[in-house]
């Protein structure tokens, strides 16, 4: 199965812009999925404030991993820059034929579970992660899955 990354290199908000940092090809055989993977910035500017990434297609893995990671850096918190920089990927999901998307995070993370609300994005439970799983293995054991449909 061929993919083609498209030209959404950069991502203009009203608040911040994505920068795409690199775009990481899938390994079909090892269940990996191609992924673009952006730096929050300040709109306008190169001054980081996170990181936000988007894996482009479902598994098993990505249902407890989520199609979208993001971080924001510690002095740029309480803005809503990850609901931002969320929102500003949902065009390149649909470009992509992506209906929803799933966004997950540890249950005790309340700023990340405000995120998915702010998004509309439904919780679809509180679920036990396999004991395969990189992230348990990692000592996680739950995750807060939400489906935000696009």
């Amino acid at each position: 199965m061929s993919f083609t990354f498209l030209d959404y290199d950069r991502i203009s908000g009203d608040d911040i812009d994505l920068v795409i940092d690199f775009k990481a090809p899938g390994d079909e055989r090892l269940g990996i999925v191609p992924a673009y993977h952006y730096g929050m910035v300040l709109h306008g500017t190169y001054e980081r404030v996170g990181v936000i990434d988007l894996r482009v297609g479902y598994s098993e893995s990505l249902y407890y991993g989520g199609n979208i990671g993001y971080s924001v850096l510690p002095a740029y918190r309480g803005r809503r820059f990850a609901a931002q920089a969320c929102r500003l990927l949902r065009p390149l999901a649909l470009a992509h034929g992506m209906e929803k998307l799933y966004i997950t995070c540890n249950p005790d993370n309340a700023p990340s579970r405000k995120t998915c609300e702010s998004l509309g994005a439904r919780l679809a439970g509180i679920v036990d992660l396999p004991p395969d799983n990189d992230m348990y293995l990692r000592g996680e054991r739950q995750k807060c899955i939400f489906e935000w449909t696009l």
